[in-house]
């Protein structure tokens, strides 16, 4: 009687396990779909987020300076398009024989200051006889008034001598 139970019991254990269950299994094409949607969402979420700046937007003509050029001259930000608070930038002023030109490209990446990435080139008659003066690489621009003006902070020239370059807002 033990080995009919014990039998009966094996072979109950057996069947119970050896069903199949009917699983019905999601078409994998519709899946996709959904993913493919949620990524354009999340991709257009994140290039309009990208696109927006942090900071001000300084994009159009502004004045430039130097003190020692008479009159001021004109710099031009232009946004680069997808970017976050990123412009190409280039102006100049001339006065006479005097001369400033800025060319590259501006960071913004704070209240206060802006990096400049590029080239400042400058021609100063009474420096050296006008000999020109460039200054390259990564220089920072920065405010003390609130934004209205930002000084180019390498400030001594080859000659020795102070520069003022602002830029006015």
């Amino acid at each position: 009687m033990k080995n009919f139970l014990t039998a009966a019991a094996v072979a109950a254990f057996l069947v119970s396990c050896s069903k199949k269950e009917a699983t019905s299994t999601p078409d994998k094409t519709d899946s996709t779909k959904i993913i493919d949607s949620i990524n354009a969402a999340r991709t257009k979420i994140n290039d309009s987020i990208k696109s927006k700046n942090h900071f001000k937007d300084f994009s159009g003509s502004h004045k430039l300076t130097h003190n020692s050029i008479q009159g001021s001259g004109t710099i031009s930000f232009e946004k680069i398009k997808g970017e976050r608070d990123h412009y190409n930038v280039s102006g100049q002023i001339k006065s006479g024989k005097n001369s400033l030109e800025i060319k590259g490209f501006m960071a913004v990446v704070s209240d206060k200051h802006m990096n400049f990435t590029g080239t400042i080139s400058q021609r100063i008659s009474d420096y050296e006889n006008g000999k020109p003066y460039l200054r390259k690489g990564t220089k920072t621009f920065m405010s003390k008034d609130g934004g209205k003006t930002y000084r180019l902070q390498d400030m001594v020239n080859g000659s020795g001598f102070v520069d003022y370059i602002d830029i006015h807002f």
